[in-house]
């Protein structure tokens, strides 16, 4: 099975790419952040993470608030930790779940994933790069969040290393753009 790995900041356009490239080489698309809200549903889950964070984080209907769990983890490091050590065994086991099936190809899509065991997993690497101010102005729409509330997720992203990547796109929102080059990706992976 060819895995290829898919990254870049919120906004940056991986999971559009990943989308594209899945259906044009008919495999499977893994949106490693969807795994992470299915685990945010998961009812000992949310009790383990009201035991450490409170219960303020829950919305009316005793769900876990995303933004409000946010504002709590992207600004601090150790809380950052404490909901990853929560939610990760679910997400780890979900993954090697579906990468058990032995598929053809399979795309991991995810903001962190050049830090997780499934890095070194991935046979290509694509770096998915747009202009900052876009990008920006992109997620605060996209996910009706302030500029405050963007700043505090993206302060907790992570750099890329560009060696470390098979292909960097570098990603104006035109469609047909990301299709020329997801065509030239095929031709060389």
């Amino acid at each position: 099975m060819k895995i290829i790995g898919i990254t870049g900041k919120s906004g940056s356009g991986k999971t559009t790419v990943a989308t594209i490239l899945s259906k044009k080489i008919e495999c499977n698309h893994i949106d490693i952040d969807k795994v992470g809200h299915q685990a945010l549903i998961q009812p000992e889950i949310i009790n383990n993470l009201v035991d450490k964070f409170g219960k303020e984080i829950l919305d009316n209907n005793g769900k876990v608030d995303r933004k409000k769990m946010g504002n709590i983890v992207f600004a601090n490091e150790q809380k950052m930790k404490e909901l990853t050590d929560i939610t990760w065994n679910y997400m780890e086991e979900t993954i090697d779940d579906i990468l058990l099936k032995k598929e053809n190809a399979i795309i991991l899509d995810w903001i962190l994933l050049p830090q997780s065991k499934y890095w070194n997993k991935c046979d290509y690497k694509i770096l998915v790069k747009t202009e900052d101010t876009k990008r920006k102005d992109k997620v605060i729409q996209r996910d009706n969040i302030s500029e405050e509330y963007f700043d505090k997720r993206d302060s907790a992203s992570i750099d890329y290393t560009p060696y470390k990547f098979d292909c960097i796109i570098e990603n104006d929102y035109q469609l047909q753009t990301i299709n020329e080059i997801i065509e030239k990706i095929i031709k060389i992976m």
